[in-house]
């Protein structure tokens, strides 16, 4: 009688929708940039992980990281995920942000367009390939990428002027958003181009012509580049949800490093608006340019050097201590390391 009485109690509460508890969900405001760097919140969004924790993620597409800071400013975004350059820029402005996990480190890349990548030979140095463009041409190469302070311009501008020792002459730097960039690559209205995957592997695609001339080690050793990075007020009223949030962080890394197939059509879902398949995003995942790193504590010097390096170039007004930028406790939680 009485597991009869049991089961009609089972079958009436699922009836009446009451056998499952439903988790209240927090809604997190979360900004990115369309780059392969900010693949580890799909997987956590696509896997479940996010609303399993009581979270439900709502994402808003930046052009730049620069672009990004008057959202946070603003109080309309709880986590920024980008670049950590313009993130300087911001705690010098007063805007309380924190750093708690890297997600990749030298995503940068420099592809020379159709009409530049000849002069870019086996054996002869990049200022060189520049020079002799405008030598032939009669007109400094126009190579795009993102606005000032932004880790794409940061690490274009280390790479000419103190890695290859270009003269200024040679080369004239256009700022634009990153749809346009790799619109202008293609069609020819820039000569070269800093760009990340998924887009080093679509354009090389598209046009074989296009090359890659440096990786992102050659550009700026280490160089710092996506990062996940809480608002203050988020992360001091809701500490507990960041540390789960970043436990998903964690484990998003790792499935990425394991299992490309699985994690690729959550990539292109996001991503891809229908215009790159899967197969292409699990190449870009597996290309030399991606280099998935969660350990916010890998890049602290690398970012301190890049801080001081765009105080030297005019686009941060002076170095930001990094014990308020980084929080890496939450990473240290999560892994136990």
């Amino acid at each position: 009688m009485f597991p009869r009485l049991l089961s009609l109690a089972g079958a009436l509460g699922l009836a009446l929708g009451l056998a499952t508890p439903v988790v209240a969900q927090t809604t997190i405001r979360v900004g990115i940039i369309p780059v392969l760097g900010v693949a580890p919140i799909f997987v956590v969004d696509k896997e479940g992980w996010a609303k399993d924790a009581g979270f439900d993620l709502k994402f808003t597409t930046f052009e730049s990281g620069p672009n990004m800071i008057q959202a946070l400013a603003s109080g309309t975004l709880d986590v920024y995920i980008a670049g950590v350059a313009p993130l300087g820029v911001a705690r010098s402005k007063g805007i309380d942000i924190r750093v708690v996990t890297s997600t990749a480190v030298e995503e940068m890349t420099v592809a020379s367009g159709a009409k530049l990548s000849p002069f870019f030979k086996d054996g002869v140095p990049a200022a060189q390939s520049l020079k002799d463009f405008r030598a032939a041409t009669g007109k400094p190469a126009r190579i795009a990428t993102q606005p000032p302070g932004s880790v794409p311009h940061t690490t274009l501008v280390h790479w000419l002027t103190v890695v290859t020792k270009a003269d200024k002459a040679d080369y004239e730097i256009v700022p634009m958003g990153i749809d346009a960039t790799q619109q202008a690559l293609l069609t020819g209205a820039v000569d070269g181009a800093t760009i990340r995957e998924p887009t080093d592997t679509i354009v090389q695609q598209r046009d074989p012509r296009i090359k890659i001339v440096a990786l992102g080690g050659e550009m700026f050793p280490n160089q710092p580049g996506t990062v996940v990075a809480f608002s203050g007020a988020f992360l001091t009223k809701n500490p507990d949800g960041v540390q789960k949030l970043v436990d998903a962080l964690v484990k998003a890394d790792a499935l990425i490093r394991k299992d490309l197939k699985r994690v690729a059509p959550y990539v292109e879902a996001a991503l891809g608006k229908g215009l790159i398949d899967a197969a292409t995003v699990e190449k870009a995942l597996a290309s030399p340019a991606s280099k998935f790193a969660a350990d916010p504590r890998l890049i602290m010097d690398a970012t301190a050097k890049m801080q001081t390096f765009q105080v030297s170039i005019g686009t941060l007004e002076k170095d930001v201590p990094l014990d308020g930028l980084f929080d890496p406790s939450f990473y240290v939680k999560a892994t136990g390391k």
